[in-house]
Order: C-alpha cells, then sequence, then structure tokens
C-alpha cells in the first residue's frame, strides 16, 4: 500500500483513535488497504493508553500507518481534534477502529465530498456485523420527540417520535441531506474545521458528532449521507455498556441540550431535562 510519508503530500487523511480494540484496529486498517482506490493518504492512529497488545499487533500488521501514543486515555474528540492537528490533507476522515470497509473506495468517497462543495460531513451507509443497514442519517428531533424517543423508543420502538427520528420510511440506499450522522465515519473537508473549529471536548465521548454538525449547520454547510459507500460497524467495542459509560452519555446529550437547544423559555427546563436523562441512563444500566 502506497501511504505518503510527507503528511503534506496526502490528498486524504485518516484519524483512527484505537482504546483496547483487540483484532479490530488490524481489520480496520486491512480494509482500507483493500479499498484505497488512488487516493495518497496518510493514516494516523492515536492510541490512548491500550494494554490488551492491540496496537502492536496492527504496527506489526501495517507499518504504512503513522502512529501517535498518548500516554493516558484523552476519550475522542481530544485525540481526535490531535489527529486533525497533526495531519494536512484537504479531507479528514475520522473512523472508529471497529469500522471496516464494506464497498466503495476511499477515492470514491472523496468524489463524492469534492461534488458537493457545501458539505461539511458526508456518512457513508453504515452496516450492522449481521448486515442489517443502520439508521444512521436523522433529524435534530424536537424536544417532545426527544423525550418520546429516549423512553419508548427501547421498548415500543414503533412509536411515533421514534420513528420520525429514525426517518422510518427513508430508503437509505437513497442518497439526500440529512441533519446529522453516525460519528463512527465522517468524512470532512479541512476548511469545515478551518471555519467553525475542532471537535468540542466538552464531548469527550458521545455527542461530539451532534455538535459538530450543529455547528456546521448555523454556519450554512450541510451535512450528507451517501449509500455509494458502506461500511460495517461493530458498536461499543472500546465502550461497552456499563453504567459510566451510559451516564457519560446522558450528561453529553445534556451539554448538547444546554448548549444548542436550551434558548430563551427553554433555559427553565435545564434540571428537568437533566434528571429525566440521568434516569434513562440509570435504568438502563440495570
Amino acid at each position: 500500500m502506497t501511504v505518503t510519508v510527507d503528511p503534506e503530500d496526502a490528498e486524504l487523511a485518516i484519524v483512527i483513535v484505537n482504546f483496547n480494540t483487540g483484532a479490530y484496529l488490524r481489520r480496520c486498517l486491512a480494509s482500507l488497504e483493500r479499498h484505497r482506490g488512488d487516493l495518497a493518504l496518510d493514516v494516523l492512529v492515536i492510541d490512548n493508553a491500550s494494554h490488551d497488545g492491540s496496537l502492536a499487533a496492527a504496527v506489526q500488521a501495517h507499518p504504512w500507518a503513522r502512529l501517535m501514543e498518548n500516554p493516558v486515555n484523552l476519550y475522542l474528540s481530544p485525540a481526535w481534534n490531535q489527529g486533525i492537528r497533526a495531519t494536512a490533507a484537504p479531507y479528514v476522515l475520522l473512523l472508529n477502529p471497529d469500522v471496516e470497509w464494506w464497498s466503495g473506495t476511499l477515492a470514491d468517497y472523496v468524489s463524492i465530498a469534492r461534488a458537493h462543495p457545501r458539505a461539511g460531513i458526508v456518512g457513508p451507509m453504515v452496516r450492522n456485523s449481521d448486515g442489517t443497514v443502520y439508521e444512521s442519517g436523522r433529524p435534530f428531533p424536537s424536544v417532545v420527540d426527544a423525550i418520546v424517543h429516549a423512553f419508548l423508543g427501547p421498548v415500543r420502538p414503533g412509536n411515533r417520535a421514534t420513528q420520525r427520528y429514525h426517518m422510518q420510511g427513508w430508503d437509505r440506499t437513497t442518497e439526500r441531506e440529512v441533519d446529522w450522522v453516525s460519528g463512527c465515519c465522517m468524512l470532512m473537508p479541512r476548511r469545515a474545521f478551518d471555519e467553525v473549529g475542532l471537535l468540542d471536548e466538552g464531548f469527550p465521548l458521545y455527542g461530539e458528532e451532534l455538535d459538530i454538525a450543529t455547528r456546521l449547520r448555523e454556519r450554512g454547510w450541510t451535512v450528507r449521507y451517501t449509500p455509494a459507500i458502506e461500511i460495517v460497524h461493530e458498536v461499543g467495542v472500546s465502550t461497552g455498556r456499563s453504567a459510566r459509560m451510559l451516564r457519560m452519555h446522558s450528561d453529553s446529550i445534556y451539554r448538547y441540550y444546554r448548549k444548542h437547544r436550551a434558548a430563551g423559555w427553554r433555559r427553565a427546563t435545564l434540571p428537568a431535562a437533566w434528571a429525566a436523562l440521568r434516569l434513562r441512563a440509570e435504568l438502563e444500566a440495570l
């Protein structure tokens, strides 16, 4: 695989943040090699103090990847920002290590982004490990829909709020503009970061994709979903679903609501929103 030695010459920078992902990181890198196309790449793996040997195994199998090792776990957004600063290509792909490329090439992906120059994020079709389509590409929900989905979605997925939030009825084999896409795979032009800033590190592990998509759309950028690229994502390899992770998730959603949605009279709803989100996290942890 030809990867540019000098990041200044790369057409696409791929930043992968690793934390104890075992064989998934090796499979991720191997899939990039198979689906590169003809792009000049700069692939940077940032390791957040893994202790499972995943980094050493990946280095041995794929020595063309650049490495950056953190002495402690900085979590996702801070490490992604490290990678964005340490690369120079005009397009940046933020990629989870538990992703495998399935269909389409990296060159195809960048071509789609170039064809939509005001797309601040381009997200692919995401498949679950069993091959089913994950419902990436969603709207920003209303406050009422968010509450109903949070509590009824897990037990009554057919409720109308959840259907609206998942955009059920939309054929995800068609390309379209959406409000936001899954953060497991986001292709972004560097000039979008130049305009709106890097990821908000106040969302260390969850909610960063919602926040950056909101900031982009507020500045006139769009978010695009394309089925021309397909990936497989194994959810939660690094994080799992511990009570601590569920609380971190609820804290991030609360921070997003406070930052972007709780203007005017909605400020009075902040205590109730915090309590509702924490209650949902505690119920999920049972």
